[in-house]
């Protein structure tokens, strides 16, 4: 079904995916002239003939490639759909991916990739912290069937990463550099390119290390992770791909090669999109860019407002990195367009000092705060039209050991906020409000 045309009109100028969204990857002319695309809400497709099946599987399995000028033929929905076949299309065109796979689920989308990508034996190196269910699956399950896990900090020099890698005794291992930039929730940065750099020089002739980036917290617009270097982009497209707080989805886009290995192990897992979530997912891909950038600006003001209140001890936001802040404004300055409209801020119990640590009084503190919220609701998530906050130390990064939460500074203390489209001064009246509980 598919028909790309590199997002170029019958007049051969190349458009902008903002432009594209709108009807890219699809043709009225498929639903009865319909200008958007239907749902196609059915288990299975009907052949033309026992030959046109057999080349449908042949490829759909992996038993042999594409020939050129062959269309991806549909089969059943666990393996194709319409609307989720469009929909891939489209989310490629932002990060300028060969090709994409959609999810039921951000985990999804991120388990397949470990699940097809490493095997017993294997190394994998990972930034810390990560999303709390990436950080559990990653340490409690992969260790389960011989996967080994090894971590390293934000601002963790690249020679000393190499240093590290090369005493362990376990370089040969290495198969995969995950990364999760910025960190939820903590905002702190990566250097893509520099992982590259490390991956090279671990792998060799037949042998790539594969970096795979979750970039769910810059969402399609602010940061293209495969410009740096990556081979895999992940995302939670149930955050700002969705953005409607109505849709669980997750995606995975790279190369044409490593997709369609992802695809082929999506098939048996069946742990693919419906249509509905694809088609759900087009309707919002129209108004990403102004969402995000709505969300951004009043990000940007949400900040500046935090970092004079009294009450807020630290704010941990891009837009406030300086040069002074040395390898991280760096990396923000090489790999963003935007500072994106996600933050977190420590709570301070009184307008004076911070006194000594006392995590239960800086929960309560915290519990104060979210609790008197009125505009801003108090749930997890992120990325959606309406601004949310929630507490990581006991709720999205609950899973995490205390002391390892302790050593990423995701303490008792820290808010994580999601700025939404509502007019900026609400949001900051809601805050200033809460705060005065505090």
């Amino acid at each position: 079904m598919r028909a790309r045309n590199n997002g170029k009109t019958d007049h051969g100028r190349k458009l902008k995916p903002e432009s594209l969204m709108m009807s890219y990857g699809y043709n009225p002319e498929w639903s009865e002239g319909a200008i958007k695309s239907p749902i196609f809400q059915t288990s299975t497709f009907v052949f033309k003939s026992a030959e046109q099946g057999k080349a449908f599987f042949e490829v759909a399995y992996g038993l042999r490639e594409q020939r050129p000028g062959e269309k991806t033929g549909l089969i059943y929905s666990r393996i194709n759909n319409p609307d989720l076949e469009i929909l891939e299309d489209r989310l490629t065109l932002w990060d300028e991916a060969e090709d994409c796979a959609v999810f039921e689920s951000g985990m999804g989308a991120i388990t397949t990739a470990f699940l097809e990508f490493l095997k017993p034996g294997d190394l994998v190196l990972t930034s810390a912290p990560l999303y709390g269910g990436t950080d559990h699956f990653l340490l409690t399950f992969l260790p389960k069937i011989g996967i080994e896990v090894m971590e390293f900090q934000p601002r963790e020099e690249p020679e000393a990463i190499v240093k590290r890698l090369e005493a362990s005794g376990k370089r040969e291992k290495l198969a995969m550099i995950y990364i999760e930039t910025p960190a939820n929730p903590t905002n702190a940065l990566i250097d893509i390119a520099a992982c590259r750099g490390i991956a090279d020089r671990f792998g060799g002739p037949g042998k790539r290390v594969l970096i795979a980036v979750d970039n769910t917290y810059m969402g399609p617009l602010w940061q293209h992770p495969l410009k740096h270097g990556a081979d895999l982009v992940l995302y939670s497209a149930t955050k700002y791909i969705g953005g409607h707080s109505d849709v669980i989805a997750g995606a995975c886009l790279g190369s044409k090669e490593l997709i369609h290995r992802v695809k082929v192990l999506r098939t048996f897992l069946g742990n693919m999109a419906g249509p509905m979530t694809g088609w759900l997912l087009m309707r919002s891909l129209e108004t990403l860019k102004i969402r995000m950038e709505r969300q951004a600006l009043n990000a940007e003001v949400v900040a500046a407002w935090l970092t004079r209140h009294p009450k807020v001890e630290k704010v941990y936001y891009l837009g406030l990195l300086t040069a002074e802040d040395g390898q991280q404004y760096r990396i923000y300055k090489k790999q963003h367009n935007s500072p994106g409209a996600m933050m977190s801020f420590d709570i301070k119990r009184s307008e004076g000092a911070p006194g000594p640590a006392d995590p239960a009084a800086d929960e309560a503190a915290a519990f104060r705060f979210l609790n008197r919220l009125k505009l801003i609701k108090l749930a997890v998530s992120l990325g959606s039209t309406e601004s949310l906050a929630e507490h990581p130390a006991t709720m999205t990064h609950i899973g995490v050991g205390e002391q390892h939460r302790a050593e990423m500074s995701i303490t008792a203390k820290l808010i994580r906020l999601s700025v939404g489209v509502e007019d900026a001064q609400d949001i900051i009246w809601d805050i200033g409000q809460a705060l005065e509980g505090v």
